[in-house]
């Protein structure tokens, strides 16, 4: 499964917990999406959650904005740098991120940062449509590789 599949998949996962949550307030659709309750209540929105594992260690990891708002990616790669091609970046340049580089490849590692994931950061950018927020990371593109 390549990125763009994994992120239809979990948009489409997010949209149908925020179906069950309608008649909450915002704040509690956030609350709604701490790490200890999706764990107990939606063990299958992230692989991580059966060993009860968070992607970012942290005390009061939110997923909402699992998929950052600010990751960029392109399946095809972003654009070349010399002999590597850049797939994916952080359109904030988070100092806590940092890049995997391989012999022809460079990827965003954001494991890191925490940003999307303090519930402050979650109410400034909110919308019950999660797409709404995340879409402009699908197929953002600099230069043709």
């Amino acid at each position: 499964m390549n990125y763009s599949e994994w992120f239809e998949a979990h948009g489409e996962k997010h949209k149908n917990i925020m179906k069950k949550l309608e008649a909450l307030s915002d704040d509690d659709v956030i609350a709604y999406f701490k790490f200890e309750n999706m764990v107990e209540k939606e063990p299958d929105f992230c692989f991580l959650y059966k060993d009860k594992k968070k992607c970012h260690e942290m005390e009061e990891l939110n997923c909402y904005l699992c998929a950052c708002p600010n990751f960029r990616f392109d399946d095809n790669g972003l654009f070349k740098e010399e002999n590597q091609v850049l797939y994916s970046r952080c359109s904030i340049e988070s100092k806590d991120g940092a890049q995997f580089v391989s012999d022809d490849a460079i990827h965003q590692d954001c494991s890191g940062c925490t940003v999307p994931h303090h519930e402050d950061y979650i109410k400034k950018h909110f919308s019950r449509d999660w797409f709404e927020i995340m879409r402009s990371v699908q197929n953002v593109k600099e230069n043709q590789v």
